[in-house]
This record gives C-alpha cells, structure tokens and sequence, in this order.
C-alpha cells in the first residue's frame, strides 16, 4: 500500500536562502512536487505565471480568502498577499506525492495548525551578518525595506521552538543532505507506516 505524501514545509527568514534550497532540492528529487503560490504581488523579470507563482489581483485574492481555498496566507509588509492553494496541496498528498511548501513564518503556523503531521524545517543563516550581505547582494529592495526584512529575521527566529528541524544554509551541499536525511527519517517513522504493518501482519505465514 502506498503511503500518504509527506507535506515539507520550508521556512525561514528573508534572505537564508529558502529558494536556492528549494530549488536545489527539486533539481536532485524531481519527484517531490512544489506547491506554486497565489500572489498579489506584481510578476517580475524572469519570473512565469504557473511556474513562480500565480499572479492575481488584490480583490481576487481576498474573495478566495472567504471562500476557504487557501490551506494558508499572509498579508506581508509590502502590503501584498501570499497563499497556499488548499485543494493542489491535498490532491498531491492523497495520490502519495511528498510536496514541498516554501513559504514565510506566518503561513508555516497557519499551516501546522491545520496539518501537525507535517515535517516542519525553519532555515536560518550561518550569522545574521551572513544574512544582511546576502540581503544586500540580493539588489532588489531599498535600504528601508532591507533593514524592515532585517529587523523582522529577528522577530521571526524566536519561532524556531514551533519547529520540528533547525537547518543551518551555509554551503548549499550540506543543507540540500541535512534535509535528505530528514525526509528519508520521516518516511520511517512508525506513524506514517501504520497501514504497511497491519498489511504485513494480516498477511501470515
């Protein structure tokens, strides 16, 4: 019997490099699909409608809010909207596909309240001076805006206790094993395997 997709969630502060690893990830393991976000955000150079996220407007987004089809979202400091499409998330796991949520702190609680069994891993920067060069490398925001996401790396760290792994983003490499080694323990544990030992026991001798 085949198990029930693992739900991953991957969070983190801004700039500890939530995407690179994401990206990485899904580059080694194909197979593990990733949930594309809904956002009211504007599309930007290089980016995909359907790939990076779905792009809608504000009014959109908030008549999806009322009707229940977000499994989470956020309004962030930007003003713009961010969710998670509940009904791809659930559809995916029922046919026994692991799926990556790379989503921010907000939406990673909404989600657990909803979904405990799934694997919960907050990404942090080896120094949150690591993170402020790589927020400033980055090139896309304001001075303003880098110190907002600064300040707010802070504030968010004191929700790493919600999480189930801490994960360290130094070298890509070790991260993109350390989460390797996660996913492959969590597909071990007892709970997850319940339906697979009756099979084996009710079969006898």
């Amino acid at each position: 019997m085949r198990q029930k997709g693992l739900l991953i969630v991957i969070s983190g502060p801004s700039g500890c490099g939530k995407g690179t690893i994401c990206k990485e990830l899904r580059a080694r393991h194909p197979e593990i699909k990733v949930s594309v976000s809904t956002t009211t955000r504007e599309i930007r150079a290089g980016e995909v409608e359907g790939r990076d996220y779905r792009y809608i407007s504000k009014e959109e987004f908030e008549r999806q809010v009322q009707e229940g089809e977000f499994l989470e979202y956020a309004r962030i400091y930007s003003g713009n909207y961010y969710g998670t499409p509940k009904k791809y998330v659930k559809e995916t796991l029922m046919a026994g596909d692991d799926l990556i949520l790379e989503i921010d702190i907000q939406g990673a609680l909404q989600v657990k309240e909803k979904f405990e069994e799934g694997v919960f891993i907050f990404l942090v920067p080896p120094s949150m001076e690591e993170l402020h060069r790589r927020l400033v490398q980055r090139g896309r925001e304001t001075p303003e805006l880098i110190m907002e996401r600064f300040k707010s790396a802070y504030e968010e760290m004191n929700f790493i206790n919600r999480y189930n792994y801490v994960v360290t983003n130094d070298k890509v490499d070790e991260a993109i094993k350390k989460i390797e080694a996660i996913i492959a323990a969590e597909k071990c544990r007892v709970v997850r395997n319940e339906a697979l030992l009756h099979e084996i026991l009710d079969g006898g001798i």
